[in-house]
């Protein structure tokens, strides 16, 4: 048994695009430490990508925006006599071909990317509880600042993401067979990942950040992915409810004195 104790545990992961992911790097985590893995993608296209990074795996198309979809995963995998120890959500969309200043955001993208980043969280979640072990941690992604504007309309639905976090704990707790489950989120600071690379203007801010850490190193995607993997094992049973900051100390450190001089 190694320190995280999920030898043989099975875990949902979503979100793995590619290398760079977040998800990835937990679900590398994961594997090394004897757990076994489902993932779920977005099209047949998605599944040939993550088939190749984990070729021993179960992989299923999942439409978060059908709830059908997430009732026909939830029994397929009931079929399989599947337990989950845990669900990493790492899901979030944005319509960034039509980008616009803050108050001129459409409805229509607003909704889309509402309920793809956060609330199917809480969908996710309910159609997949009667899989779920008695003590299983489900973890999501969000963001170190929320009010950041370079994220543009993410920003409040990354707040809502948090706050979805805190209330999905508070109702599952609240029911005998699932009191045991926790919900956090792992708030990382700026990445280097394929899906930040899409964001107008996001390169200057990911390098402003660099300067702000108290280590002048960006944030690597891997330490999120380990803070991630700790929260899914049992080791973090105290945690729920809970933003878990990854920033490399940024948030302690806005007026960082060589920032402020404009110095390297």
């Amino acid at each position: 048994m190694n320190f995280l104790n999920i030898d043989e545990k099975t875990f949902l992961i979503t979100g793995v695009s590619n290398k760079k992911s977040v998800a990835y790097f937990s679900a590398k985590n994961l594997l090394e430490s004897g757990a076994k893995l489902i993932f779920t993608v977005q099209s047949s296209e998605h599944e040939q990508r993550v088939s190749k990074l984990f070729p021993d795996s179960d992989i299923f198309i999942l439409d978060v925006k059908n709830t059908s979809s997430m009732t026909e995963l939830c029994n397929v995998l009931q079929e399989k006599k599947i337990r989950l120890s845990g669900i990493l959500h790492s899901i979030a969309f944005a319509n960034l071909t039509r980008m616009a200043p803050f108050h001129a955001t459409s409805w229509e993208d607003f909704s889309e990317a509402t309920q793809i980043s956060s609330f199917s969280l809480v969908e996710l979640t309910n159609a997949l509880l009667p899989l779920l072990e008695v003590d299983a941690s489900i973890v999501t992604i969000s963001i170190s600042d929320t009010k950041a504007t370079s994220y543009g309309y993410m920003g409040p639905i990354k707040a809502m993401l948090d706050a979805t976090v805190s209330y999905l704990a508070k109702s599952l707790s609240e029911n005998e067979s699932t009191k045991f489950n926790r919900v956090n989120a792992v708030c990382a600071g700026p990445l280097k990942t394929s899906a930040s690379a899409g964001i107008p203007g996001y390169i200057d801010s990911y390098i402003f950040a660099e300067k702000l850490t108290m280590r002048k190193k960006a944030l690597a995607t891997a330490e999120v992915a380990d803070t991630v993997t700790f929260l899914l094992s049992p080791r973090s049973s105290g945690i729920n409810a809970t933003g878990i900051l990854v920033d490399a100390g940024m948030r302690s450190n806005h007026f960082d004195s060589s920032v402020v001089k404009g110095t390297n």
